[in-house]
């Protein structure tokens, strides 16, 4: 199976993704997030508040990183992808992102203010399974 492939299959099968910014100081912070609610060639779209601080610091630097990772009893697989993080605002994204069940953090709608999407683009990634680690760049 082609790296992009099982990354897609990999992802899919994921509940929540580690999402990594950077802050006014140059150090990396990391929170959990609900998987993208999209995939489109190496960019991913997730759903997230304007106002929180990770959004903030993709304004003001767009380097990020997410990671999934799963574990059973016997087997551990984790995936990392690096590259850039930019916030979208436009009704069109939005509104293809929008789900029902977002008025309960979004009460305006899908054109509440704090309602924005994250689309991230992935430019390199390291891939853990089977006690082997492979690094691979993603070309556009």
């Amino acid at each position: 199976m082609e790296i992009r492939e099982h990354i897609y299959d990999f992802i899919q099968k994921q509940r929540v993704a580690f999402i990594a910014s950077i802050d006014e100081e140059g150090f990396p912070t990391m929170k959990a997030m609900f998987v993208p609610r999209k995939i489109e060639g190496d960019n991913f779209y997730f759903a997230a508040n304007a106002s929180s601080l990770r959004t903030q610091q993709f304004l003001k630097n767009p380097k990020a990183s997410i990671y999934f990772c799963s574990n059973g009893r016997f087997r551990y697989e984790g995936l990392m992808l690096t590259g850039t993080m930019e916030v979208l605002k436009d009704f069109a994204t939005k509104q293809e992102l929008w789900r029902n069940s977002d008025t309960m953090f979004y009460a305006g709608g899908v054109t509440d203010p704090d309602y924005c999407v994250l689309k991230f683009t992935a430019r390199k990634g390291r891939h853990y399974f089977n006690l082997e680690t492979e690094n691979f760049t993603l070309d556009a």
